[in-house]
């Protein structure tokens, strides 16, 4: 009774999902095709088709994300890394990685979170406005180091952008559904939460987040505009004003246009925008125990969360703040990303604030599960070190789709395993 419960429920997202597509629609491109261009200069890299700017190319825009920056490009005074790609690196250029990033805060008088204040210089400055602590400084009082009354403490992985062009390109009222539909899908248990945030090259605009473990951003111009500063120390016309001038050697704003009218930033964004989606493992897709274990995925509710397939908006729509047009090459396009970029208690938060209200505290952005197999270490602080176990972490509004796991049997377990290898 159990399972034809569950499997009923999962039978709903299915046929949503189906209703949502059309005849006009076609499966996104997919290819772990952006090999270093160190090692192969641009030969080995492939686009999703979407047009370049005049005198622009893939190449050059993945060459960009793999530049090594230093002090005199701007990087610091604080910072994480030298360029995209020492973060954004597994198994291609644009994927995640395994490092993760420090993020810190307290509770204030009322119980709301607060970014910490972070005296730095022997005390002489401090650094204010973020969660945010990075690991490297251009100099040694520039350092940062999590005061101790910094009671939040908490790691983040870094995430994987290959494909995120086509979830920039889902309009906000997919989202919308795909919450609305939850709560009615497991008997009130699950709930994603959407969130409004703001467009930065469109000053005044919102928009749904869908970037960022906190759904942050929802452009990805506004999500490398504030990585460039925040990961990189990089000042740029969307994030002008460093977070210390303590040891500061270039003048801002550092990211400037070169001759083809484009900064750092819109390479980044237009190398991330041109990338095709995490591929499965056909090949092990196509046995019968990852189709089995695909039957027990749904089956089990994981799917609720995890949804299979999103279309993507009609080529010609405009978003962010009619800063960009859906291009032919994003438009109408079908994604399987087994997630739902939605935010959700499943027990795991890590307490802090951004962009959302405070309730969002206690939430995170399900993780997409295209590309699981490139991943030695799970969830959003790489603590799980198995799929089982990080299954087995799953609580709060997953509650009850981790005790369906539970109670399967062996082989069930197992073809589930096999199944997520896939993806």
């Amino acid at each position: 009774m159990l399972r034809k419960t569950v499997y009923c429920l999962c039978g709903v997202v299915v046929a949503v999902t189906l209703i949502a597509q059309s005849s006009s629609t076609t499966e996104a491109p997919a290819g772990f095709e952006t090999p270093a261009n160190r090692l192969n200069p641009g030969s080995g890299s492939a686009g999703n088709g979407l047009v370049e700017p005049t005198g622009d190319t893939f190449a050059t825009d993945q060459s960009f994300f793999e530049k090594q920056e230093d002090a005199h490009d701007g990087i610091g005074p604080v910072f994480n890394a030298a360029s995209c790609v020492t973060c954004h690196a597994n198994p291609v250029t644009g994927g995640a990685s395994q490092i993760t990033e420090i993020r810190v805060g307290h509770l204030d008088a009322n119980g709301n979170f607060a970014n910490p204040s972070v005296p730095i210089n022997g005390g002489a400055d401090v650094i204010t406005g973020r969660s945010l602590i990075n690991d490297r400084a251009l100099c040694p009082e520039a350092q940062e180091h999590v005061p101790a009354t910094e009671t939040i403490r908490a790691l983040r992985a870094v995430l994987n952008t290959l494909g995120d062009g086509f979830v920039e390109a889902i309009d906000d009222s997919t989202f919308m559904t795909i919450a609305h539909g939850q709560p009615s899908q497991s008997n009130g248990v699950i709930a994603g939460q959407v969130i409004q945030v703001p467009v930065l090259e469109s000053p005044g605009k919102t928009r749904v987040g869908r970037f960022g473990w906190k759904n942050q951003h929802s452009s990805l111009l506004s999500f490398v505009g504030d990585a460039y500063l925040n990961e990189m120390g990089v000042t740029n016309r969307l994030r002008p004003t460093d977070s210390t001038s303590v040891c500061k050697e270039s003048a801002d704003i550092e990211d400037k246009p070169d001759n083809l009218g484009m900064a750092n930033i819109d390479h980044f964004t237009q190398f991330i925008r041109a990338t095709k989606v995490p591929p499965r493992d056909t090949v092990l897709a196509a046995s019968a125990d990852a189709q089995a274990g695909q039957h027990v995925f749904e089956m089990i509710g994981c799917n609720i969360c995890h949804v299979e397939s999103i279309t993507t908006a009609a080529p010609g729509t405009v978003i962010n703040g009619g800063a960009f047009t859906v291009p032919d090459a994003l438009g109408n396009k079908v994604i399987h990303p087994f997630g739902d970029f939605l935010l959700h208690d499943v027990g795991t938060g890590d307490h802090i604030v951004q962009g959302g209200p405070p309730e969002t505290a206690s939430k995170l952005r399900t993780a997409p599960l295209w590309g699981l197999r490139t991943k030695a270490r799970f969830m959003h602080d790489l603590a799980s070190l198995s799929l089982e176990e990080a299954i087995h972490r799953h609580g709060g509004e997953a509650r009850v789709v981790t005790r369906h796991f539970r109670e399967l049997n062996d082989q069930e377990k197992r073809q589930l395993l096999v199944f997520l290898q896939s993806l």
